[in-house]
């Protein structure tokens, strides 16, 4: 108990001083935030265009689809909100010996990537997300009662894990190839495809985001179970996203740990 306090007031006075940096520069923090709202609405103005054309995608009606959409925004948002840093494993701290940092002060190595910066342009994704979602409430577009309201924040919160797990699973090759930032790239891309129905993609593409990397189980797999197909079995999709987050979060820890112990610093 005492060791999860101490890290909440290190979590707290680090992310105070990243504010105090981010807020030297408000005109780019605001056009990053604004940016990324405005690139989640590009892509939903592209999903009505082509909902102008093709009235009906496989059975799915836009309202549905709109709902799919604002679902998978809010684990990515989470993720890209509280994680983002991580990028910069497979990118430049391994490769640049910048990890040193990490390895000789005495905390948790992933707590200090983490806790060192917050990403605010991710709240633009959160914002369109919860925006659609609660449209989809009011529209009757999805089934809102007590059962169906908690078991929505248990499979945010789940998908968020599995992006994270993601993430840095990937992240972590860098500690044997010294950047894997474009295998990283690759991986997250495919999060793209979760935003709409699997159906509709062939099925070698369909196994592989649902089984091998399970962006699936982030949108379109729980989402279709908040949207009324939600009844007998159904509810255990729900409970497969959680152990999928699981299985995946100890596989993703257990390779950077064993990652840790690979690092050797690349110096000047």
């Amino acid at each position: 108990m005492k060791t999860i306090k101490r890290y909440l007031r290190l979590y707290r006075a680090l992310i105070s001083q990243f504010f105090k940096m981010v807020l030297q520069s408000k005109v780019d923090f605001l056009m990053g935030l604004f940016g990324f709202f405005f690139t989640q609405v590009a892509g939903l103005l592209f999903l009505y265009l082509v909902f102008e054309q093709i009235p009906d995608l496989q059975g799915w009606s836009l309202g549905q689809l709109i709902f799919i959409y604002g679902f998978a925004q809010i684990p990515r948002g989470i993720d890209h909100l509280f994680t983002d840093n991580i990028w910069l494993v497979a990118w430049r701290l391994v490769i640049n010996g910048d990890f040193d940092r990490y390895m000789l002060r005495p905390m948790n190595v992933f707590f200090q990537i983490i806790a060192e910066k917050l990403q605010p342009d991710a709240l633009g994704e959160l914002l369109v997300g919860i925006v659609l979602v609660v449209y989809s409430a009011i529209k009757g577009v999805v089934v809102v009662d007590g059962l169906h309201i908690a078991l929505f924040v248990v499979s945010i919160f789940a998908g968020a894990l599995i992006y994270t797990s993601i993430k840095l699973f990937f992240a972590s090759i860098a500690f044997w190839t010294k950047r894997s930032g474009p295998f990283l790239q690759l991986a997250y891309e495919l999060s793209n495809f979760a935003k709409y129905p699997t159906e509709i993609y062939h099925k070698l593409l369909r196994f592989v985001i649902t089984w091998i990397i399970p962006f699936g189980f982030v949108a379109y797999l729980p989402a279709s179970y908040f949207l009324g197909a939600g009844s007998g079995n159904h509810v255990a999709v729900i409970g497969i996203e959680c152990v999928i987050a699981a299985v995946f979060w100890f596989v993703a820890y257990g390779v950077f740990k064993k990652g840790l112990k690979s690092y050797e610093s690349a110096g000047n």
